[in-house]
């Protein structure tokens, strides 16, 4: 879409009037007469999947099974994320753009990003010799290990989309000490079905003796965003059918095919047995499995996840999409960071503050209440009166209980509910069958006020003792607690 640029000179004969409206000015004294003198279109830039300038250093890695090209992205005494592509890709067409998308550089701040890329696949890559052995999956996982020993690596986070996932969760059942956890995109845990051989078989022999075909391009297109509608990026469809036109090695993609078609199942199992489920084969660590609603591979990422643990695993399908991080970026970057905050990581990031700086409150979490405890306490809180500042005698299980203030708060264990004329903060104890009054926190430097408005209503929800097994014989029970 052009964009057209125009020029004007002041003071001269009156060709084009322009009406400049502002708040409180009549349209009739801001008129100016200004002149016409050209017109330039200008277009924007084209997109490219080719490497940028500042994405990454690159480094060669000898390894046990072939030379791969590795490329680091950040501080690398940070915490590593180890990324691998998927079929047709390198790290700089399959990760480039999502990882210069605006959520994730905030977000990679806090990591180094090592990009692997497959034997033969990096960008301006010649051509593999006839005699060279093509790593079988298997093999290509291990790669992954001389990767992290020469760099120093003893703890990853994976990355993975397709067959870079398939790499990864291997490498990640091998060696489940050095990876912390797994994302993986459109991940195949099954192996090769008969059509799918059968397309990929003729795709790597069209490669290897004919270059990219019509049939190889439209099969990759499909394999990346499934069925190719009306209501798609038809300018990014263009750009990736562009770049698998030009800028592949047929002959390596097709040793790559051929590799990825003859790769075994992963073995995996969900064992639900407590007992059982420390010896069984399956991803120990926390697993995101994502798809796009609108990928081929989605009935594989449910078979996968079918096979995981669903204590330390999670699906996710996101619609609108078949290639997610081209079409949806900030929706796959939301739900990574929340991942690896889940997991201990970036914390501070996007963390927004409820109070002003310098201030400070304390959160108290307790299980939530049954409706007929809820009842309860709000006919008790009701029943006190929320401004009473006067004691509340307790009385548990016969025991004689002592009294409790709260200030110019309510006086029930129901409900707390801060004034902003209070000056401090009552902390309550209740221990065995006697509650008192054990201690007050002066909240110095803070205002309750400012308390107030941030907290309106400081709710506890349960008693700590409401269900000790000294109260759970107990007939009658005071309504003060």
């Amino acid at each position: 879409m052009a964009t057209l640029t125009t020029s004007y000179s002041a003071g001269a004969p009156c060709h084009l009037f322009l009406h400049c409206f502002s708040v409180g000015c009549n349209p009739s004294e801001s008129m100016d007469e200004v002149e016409l003198r050209n017109i330039q279109l200008s277009f924007p830039t084209t997109r490219t999947l080719a490497r940028g300038d500042s994405l990454a250093s690159e480094e060669r890695v000898d390894t046990n099974f072939g030379s791969v090209l590795v490329g680091i992205q950040g501080d690398r005494s940070k915490p590593a994320i180890v990324t691998y592509h998927d079929l047709g890709l390198n790290y700089v067409s399959n990760f480039q753009a999502f990882f210069n998308f605006v959520d994730m550089r905030l977000l990679l701040q806090n990591f180094c990003i090592y990009h692997v890329n497959a034997p033969g696949q990096e960008e301006g890559a010649p051509t593999l010799m006839e005699t060279f052995v093509y790593p079988t999956m298997d093999e290509l996982a291990e790669q992954l290990l001389d990767v992290l020993i020469h760099f120093g690596l003893k703890r990853i986070i994976g990355f993975g989309v397709g067959a870079g996932a398939n790499i990864l969760c291997r490498f990640a059942l091998n060696h489940s000490e050095k990876v912390d956890a797994l994302c993986v995109l459109n991940c195949i845990s099954t192996q090769a079905g008969w059509i799918e051989w059968g397309y990929q078989k003729l795709n790597a022999r069209n490669l290897k003796a004919k270059g990219m075909t019509q049939g190889v391009l439209d099969y990759l297109m499909w394999h990346h965003f499934g069925k190719v509608t009306e209501d798609r990026n038809h300018d990014l469809v263009h750009v990736y059918r562009q770049y698998f036109e030009k800028n592949v090695n047929p002959i390596n993609l097709g040793m790559f095919i051929d590799s990825y078609i003859r790769r075994t199942d992963l073995g995996m199992v969900r064992e639900l047995d407590p007992i059982r489920r420390k010896e069984a084969r399956t991803l120990k660590m926390a697993v995101l499995n994502i798809t796009g609603a609108l990928s081929p591979h989605v009935d594989d990422t449910v078979t996968f996840n079918g096979r995981l643990d669903p204590v330390n695993s999670t699906w996710m399908k996101i619609q609108d999409c078949g290639m997610v991080m081209e079409e949806q970026p900030a929706k796959l970057s939301e739900a990574f960071r929340l991942f690896l905050q889940g997991q201990g990581y970036a914390l501070k990031l996007f963390r927004k503050n409820s109070l002003p700086e310098g201030h400070f409150a304390f959160i108290l979490l307790f299980p939530c209440l049954s409706k007929k405890k809820v009842a309860l306490n709000r006919k008790i809180s009701v029943d006190s009166g929320a401004g009473s500042s006067a004691g509340s005698s307790v009385s548990l299980n016969g025991g004689s209980g002592g009294n409790v203030s709260g200030g110019s708060g309510s006086g029930s264990s129901g409900i707390a509910t801060p004034k902003a004329e209070a000056s401090n903060l009552t902390l309550i104890s209740l221990n065995g069958n006697e509650a008192t009054a054990t201690s007050k926190l002066v909240t110095t430097g803070v205002d309750v006020r400012v308390l107030d408005k941030g907290l309106n209503d400081i709710r506890i929800t349960e008693n700590p003792i409401s269900e000790s097994p000294e109260l759970s014989s107990a007939k009658t029970i005071d309504p003060a607690c």
